[in-house]
């Protein structure tokens, strides 16, 4: 973690509420000392600049880096009095915007806030895990025309969830169930793909579904399962856009979740399966959804992803714990009206 990063941690300082001068020697000693010790008589070791944190959703590789040797105390002083304003200004989202998840963040591609709520606050994310799921898979190149059986261990016993791919019958190729467990939230087929994925099963794809995680900078994500009926698969609204972005870097991931509906035939005497988006808004002509994926357990609410285009601008939306059913949609129209309309449609 960078030195930046942990100035986020002291609240006081950043919010100039402690004296400026020992704000300053703050600054100088964790930033600027390094260099101090590095210009005595003995030659320090090589080292690698420092991290300095983008207000940008990009990726970590491609995370500017910056010398401290280029800054003055009084501008590092300056850039994290403006990350603590940015992270704790109550007032900067939009007037007339107002929206009921618990935890909402909506993010524009070139990483401005357009509006932000308790975006930093780790929740249960329910099926919105299954995005996760979907890009470990495809990373492990295992063929997508694998077929798999839907068995006995892949019933959901924790939470007796409902699904139509029926036990010792249906039959699918490794890509129908990612299909499946994208579009129609199918926790069946995401078992399947957790259970299959890898020799070591399950355990082994949790673990290799954490270490994408942190490789993207999730830091604040945990996941227990492929499925995400775990209460303990945990993220942050931050978090979460840099998962939404990563996964739009998957053709087969966007195809599959802008899908309004497909039909699949899993058993042996050819009957047919309709599958319907759980996001009803990729069948709504006003919107232009590129990825997305919802998600629903009782402790982590009514929740929704997305990357969308708005006015021909793109935008990575996420709400989560939102308290009713159609809460979600509710809130992406009242984001859509507001870029579009201003404040008169915003609050209806």
């Amino acid at each position: 973690m960078s030195r930046f990063r942990v100035l986020r941690s002291l609240p006081q300082a950043l919010a100039g509420d402690w004296p400026g001068g020992m704000v300053r020697m703050l600054l100088t000693a964790m930033l600027l000392g390094p260099l101090v010790l590095s210009g005595g008589a003995c030659a320090a070791p090589e080292r690698s600049e420092p991290e300095i944190v983008s207000r940008t959703y990009a990726s970590p590789e491609s995370r500017s880096r910056t010398s401290i040797d280029e800054r003055d105390p009084s501008e590092i002083l300056s850039m994290a009095r403006e990350l603590y304003r940015q992270d704790n200004q109550p007032h900067r989202n939009p007037p007339g915007l107002q929206l009921q998840s618990a935890s909402a963040l909506v993010v524009d591609e070139r990483g401005n806030r357009i509006y932000a709520k308790n975006a930093q606050q780790i929740k249960p994310i329910a099926s919105v895990t299954k995005l996760m799921t979907a890009m470990v898979v495809l990373d492990a190149g295992v063929p997508l025309s694998t077929r798999i059986g839907i068995i006995e261990d892949d019933r959901d016993r924790l939470r007796n969830s409902s699904s139509r791919l029926m036990i010792g019958k249906a039959n699918l190729t490794r890509g129908e169930l990612l299909m499946v467990a994208l579009m129609s939230s199918d926790n069946r087929a995401a078992h399947a793909l957790g259970r299959t994925t890898f020799r070591g099963g399950t355990p082994a794809f949790v673990s290799a579904m954490n270490r994408k995680a942190k490789s993207l900078g999730m830091y604040d994500t945990y996941f227990a399962d492929s499925s995400g009926l775990n209460g303990q698969n945990r993220s942050s609204a931050e978090d979460l856009v840099k998962m939404v972005k990563a996964a739009s870097t998957y053709p087969f991931i966007r195809k599959t979740t802008s899908t309004g509906e497909m039909t699949l035939h899993p058993f042996a005497d050819g009957r047919a399966l309709l599958y319907r988006n759980t996001n009803s808004l990729v069948r709504n002509p006003d919107w232009n959804v590129e990825i997305s994926k919802t998600g629903f357990i009782n402790e982590a609410g009514r929740c929704l992803v997305m990357q969308t285009r708005i006015a021909d601008r793109r935008l990575y939306i996420v709400l989560l714990d939102g308290s009713g059913k159609l809460t979600p949609l509710g809130d992406s129209n009242r984001v859509r009206d507001w870029l579009l309309n201003g404040q008169k449609t915003a609050a209806r």
